[in-house]
This record gives structure tokens, C-alpha cells and sequence, in this order.
């Protein structure tokens, strides 16, 4: 019933239509529409996106429940951070699942999928960032150990930004 599958540059237009879904329906209350289309038109576009899975140091996944797409996510190993004293570190970039997939643990898995490929890999530990408002993501790392370490503001425009915590897993 769950598949997860390794994305390539032909995935490119299914994490676009994913990654637009499944921001606006997380963070449209987070910035005054317009400026969230100009966000998504700026970094989901397809030059952006195969750009970004054609680089071998982002590794993308998509998750399949009942062969139907529910959602993805990007990682980068070794991805250092000034706030972090830990060396091999994976950044959990995105992990984004559509709304109506919510009820059937996906995000769990796709999650478990990543940090068992974190270790494989031989790192350290894993973080993110997470918008302050995105209760539900931020419940979702506390129950998987994640700590809040930090604080970031997300650019949305030159104009807009989001506070974000930084949060990290040790292992």
C-alpha cells in the first residue's frame, strides 16, 4: 500500500504540483496571497526544481499510498549549519504530504524512511526548519525527538518573513 521511490528529473512537474498544494494548504495564513504565488512561482518553478534534483548532493523521495502520489521529501547529508557543532549532519529540507493523506501516518513513514537513510549514510544527526505556526510539524518532531534550538526568519519576499525554529536530532 505505501511505496517510496527515489524522484528524478522527470518527477520534476509532481513535486512542483506537491510541493504548491501542499505549502498553500500549510501556509496560506502565514503571508497575504500574493505574496505566497510569488514565493511558489519563485522557488517551485521547473527550471528551479530539476535544477535541484539534478544536484547529487539533494535527494529527493516520493511517497505512494495505494499508487496514488502523496507527497515527498528532500534531504542533504553532510549540510553544516552555524548553530550546529555536529559534523555529518543530514538538513531535512522538506517533507511535505498532502492534507488529505494525513490520517494514514505517511509523513511517519516517509520521515522513518529519511533518517534510516541519515544513518546509512553515516551522520550524526538531522535538522530543520519549521515554521512557529505549523503546530501539527512541530508536535510531529517533538514526538521524533527533535529539539528546538534556534530560530530563523524564511524570506517569502524581501518584505515578508516567517519566524521558523530550528530544530535537531542527535543519534
Amino acid at each position: 500500500m505505501i511505496k517510496i521511490i527515489k524522484a528524478t528529473e522527470k518527477d520534476a512537474s509532481v513535486i512542483i504540483n506537491i510541493g504548491r498544494k501542499s505549502f498553500i494548504e500549510t501556509h496560506q495564513t502565514s503571508a497575504p496571497e500574493k505574496i505566497i504565488n510569488s514565493y511558489l512561482n519563485d522557488k517551485l518553478s521547473l527550471a528551479i526544481v530539476t535544477d535541484e534534483l539534478s544536484d547529487s548532493s539533494n535527494h529527493f523521495y516520493l511517497i505512494y499510498y495505494k499508487d496514488k502520489i502523496a507527497g515527498y521529501s528532500k534531504i542533504i547529508f553532510n549540510s553544516t549549519h552555524p548553530n550546529i557543532n555536529t559534523e555529518n549532519i543530514t538538513k531535512l529540507e522538506r517533507l511535505y504530504l498532502l492534507q488529505e493523506f494525513y490520517d494514514y501516518k505517511l509523513g511517519y513513514h516517509l520521515f522513518q524512511f529519511n533518517l534510516a537513510l541519515s544513518k546509512k549514510n553515516k551522520q550524526n544527526g538531522m535538522w530543520l526548519f519549521v515554521w512557529i505556526e505549523n503546530k501539527r510539524a512541530i508536535n510531529f518532531y517533538k514526538k521524533t525527538d527533535f529539539k528546538i534550538i534556534g530560530e530563523h526568519d524564511f524570506a517569502l519576499s524581501k518584505n515578508h518573513s516567517n519566524l521558523n525554529h530550528q530544530m535537531l536530532l542527535t543519534y
